[in-house]
């Protein structure tokens, strides 16, 4: 996993939960990396997992909620690093189809060894999509979340339908439809 993950995870924790709360998170995990990373470097996964573990229960908010502010806050870093490709989009539904064929293209430019989860789309209308994401991580919350700050982002809405395809959330539908 992308060290650019970790940092903005830990600001974000420094901002809502204070440095204390970084500081005790990482120290209940037991970090290969004593919880020091840098944006550009590779980690391993169930680091990341372990900080979402132990902050949901120094926290008592679930990993799924966690996630979903979690990439509410990671949005707005790729709005700030990234606006030529948000530029290039006009609508909600344009961007999310170009999920796979244009931003994960760009995505491994600037990362080439990141590992992304996949979006496979089943339908397509001017004001709905259904896309299938597969991930080994079962991220689909920080998924959601990027998802909902997309719509914001267009000044738009949309009812988006979370299906667990899979039990363990390796494999989850997307249904949106745009307000």
């Amino acid at each position: 996993m992308k060290g650019i993950v970790f940092t903005e995870f830990l600001d974000l924790v420094e901002d809502k939960f204070g440095l204390e709360m970084v500081d005790k998170i990482i120290t209940q995990s037991k970090l290969a990396t004593e919880g020091v990373y840098t944006s550009v470097g590779t980690y391993k996964f169930t680091e990341m997992l372990q900080l979402l573990q132990n902050l949901s229960l120094n926290t008592n908010i679930t990993i799924d909620d966690l996630l979903l502010v979690y990439a509410e806050h990671f949005f707005s870093v790729l709005e700030k690093s990234y606006p030529d490709i948000m530029a290039e989009y006009k609508d909600p539904i344009e961007m999310l189809a170009s999920i796979e064929n244009h931003i994960h293209v760009e995505v491994r430019k600037i990362y080439p060894d990141a590992e992304l989860p996949t979006f496979e789309i089943l339908e397509r209308t001017n004001n709905s999509i259904i896309m299938i994401y597969k991930s080994s991580r079962a991220m689909h919350h920080f998924g959601l979340g990027l998802m909902n700050k997309t719509f914001e982002y267009f000044d738009a809405t949309a009812s988006i339908v979370l299906e667990k395809i899979k039990e363990d959330g390796t494999e989850v539908k997307f249904t949106i439809n745009k307000n």
